[in-house]
């Protein structure tokens, strides 16, 4: 008897336990709470990933996802009625993105990150921001035209990229010999080729064109290859926060519903750039005229 109440006790406590970690989780505040008990918003952006989210000569962010990361900055004051609410821009890279979205040190990210259905196991997404397929930077003269003629070769791509990934998965499966090297960001990849330290650049194409567009000599270089993958870009968020991901979701698909995304994309891909004076010369695709008329957060893979 006296073992059957010990059991008991020991149950009735565990139930107790389970009962107050679920409450603590439902009573765990969402982004809009954080965001307005703080009186911030926590965006972050990329350093370099030109013409998406850089930083330009004054030293301001600039680019076509961060134009509209502050379409969805200006819904997030509406919603929450708080026109006063500040913006505090946090720099991330791709190896610690994710990272700073899991530790709440950032509320959103609009850069060029891919939305897979790995990484959301981690993490939320918006509504697809851009489709681009990764492809190959090269010297004109190389002799690469495309992934077969790697062969040999030295590749250089950015670490924690799914560029990465797919070269990596490319050596494993011994589609191809080549050397793979990677760097910190896109910048730094892109002078290694620059250099002479790598014979081609494997990243997104609309990434590979801001590079050639910033480049000191932009036509020693062409971006070619048939995609080895498409990929979607999108907003980056809070795991499991639908109210946040309603108002992240509403603000994008209002802007390519209304023509303003056709805009914002004018006048970062068919214009000259502000800083450089190039001309990306990327025109709109079919995927992309699609996805303005319907917005959706379907990933590719």
């Amino acid at each position: 008897m006296h073992r059957l109440a010990t059991l008991m006790c020991l149950l009735l406590s565990m139930s107790c336990i389970t009962a107050l970690r679920v409450a603590h989780a439902r009573e765990e505040p969402g982004t809009l709470e954080r965001i307005a008990e703080r009186g911030e918003i926590l965006l972050g952006h990329r350093e370099s990933s030109v013409p998406f989210s850089y930083y330009g000569d004054d030293g301001e962010v600039q680019g076509y996802s961060h134009e509209l990361a502050l379409r969805v900055t200006e819904a997030i004051r509406a919603h929450l009625e708080r026109p006063d609410l500040g913006l505090r821009l946090v720099p991330v890279t791709p190896l610690n993105r994710i990272a700073h979205m899991r530790a709440g040190a950032i509320d959103l990210e609009c850069g060029s990150t891919t939305h897979n259905q790995q990484r959301a196991r981690q993490v939320g997404f918006s509504n697809t921001l851009f489709i681009i397929g990764t492809r190959l930077l090269t010297g004109r003269q190389s002799g690469i035209h495309d992934f077969s003629d790697l062969a040999e070769r030295r590749v250089v791509t950015t670490a924690g990229t799914t560029s990465e990934r797919l070269l990596r998965q490319m050596q494993q499966e011994r589609q191809l010999t080549f050397t793979l090297l990677t760097r910190p960001d896109h910048r730094e990849s892109f002078l290694t080729l620059e250099r002479g330290e790598a014979d081609a650049f494997m990243m997104d194409d609309a990434l590979l064109y801001g590079e050639r567009a910033a480049a000191r000599e932009p036509d020693r270089w062409i971006v070619t290859g048939a995609p080895r993958s498409f990929e979607a870009y999108a907003c980056m968020l809070r795991k499991g926060d639908a109210a946040f991901k309603r108002i992240v979701d509403k603000a994008l698909a209002d802007t390519m519903t209304s023509g303003g995304a056709e805009r914002i994309y004018a006048r970062w891909f068919m214009s000259p750039l502000p800083d450089s004076g190039l001309n990306l010369s990327f025109p709109l695709s079919d995927a992309m005229r699609a996805l303005f008329r319907a917005p959706n957060d379907r990933p590719f893979q």
